[in-house]
């Protein structure tokens, strides 16, 4: 089963510029509807993450990718291989980026942040399909190439349930992150704050000892010897 639909929008307000669905006979307007939350929600964050995958109860997932002001979003079979799904949106951001500069040159940057119309670049469309139809089988002989010559780490990329994504939740496993890192740092903190404390005490009380240890020596000198 290839990649269901495929999404470019503009990161900042999440307005579609071009759309693109694969030829099947499952219904997808669910997608449809969850990928257009999807897309606004990223606004919501000051800085989204760069590549997430977004579960569904329905068996789908979602994966996106973000370069500059522009995200990348399709939606799979779970089973399909998250990797290749993003194998996948790296090749869409390439072939986007070569239709940007093709039709206007290096202002295409200034195009997408003034577009005003939702499917502003459906002309991309067709090209959008054609690699599509490349990731179809997961298992074909061009897509295992792929997988074997990409070294990047799977587990990089954050995964969240689609509910979560929606309703702008954490989950509990990001909190428990939350509270490591907090306890870390506090560690962190403690420690330095003794060893500020040990070096205060030093720089207090050293000079006060090499003055009594120089009037003994010098009493010793005097005195006693």
């Amino acid at each position: 089963m290839p990649p269901l639909l495929t999404y470019v929008a503009r990161v900042s307000d999440g307005l579609p510029l071009v759309a693109s669905f694969a030829p099947t006979q499952d219904n997808v307007e669910e997608q449809k509807r969850q990928s257009k939350d999807i897309l606004r929600g990223l606004n919501s964050n000051n800085r989204p993450v760069a590549k997430m995958s977004i579960e569904t109860t329905q068996g789908r997932i979602f994966h996106y990718l973000i370069q500059e002001n522009t995200v990348y979003l399709t939606c799979t079979e779970q089973s399909y291989p998250k990797r290749l799904a993003f194998l996948y949106l790296e090749e869409v951001a390439d072939i986007f980026l070569e239709f940007l500069t093709h039709n206007h040159g290096a202002n295409y940057r200034s195009v997408i942040e003034t577009a005003a119309r939702p499917y502003a670049f459906i002309q991309a469309d067709p090209i959008i399909q054609r690699k599509q139809r490349e990731f179809v089988d997961p298992k074909s002989s061009m897509n295992t190439n792929k997988l074997n010559q990409d070294l990047s780490d799977i587990h990089s990329i954050m995964r969240q349930n689609i509910n979560q994504v929606l309703d702008r939740g954490e989950k509990i496993e990001a909190v428990g992150q939350i509270s490591s890192n907090l306890m870390s740092e506090s560690k962190k903190f403690k420690w330095g704050a003794k060893k500020l404390n040990w070096w205060a005490k030093i720089n207090t009380y050293a000079p006060v000892a090499a003055l009594t240890l120089l009037a003994l020596v010098a009493f010793y000198l005097k005195f006693l010897h």
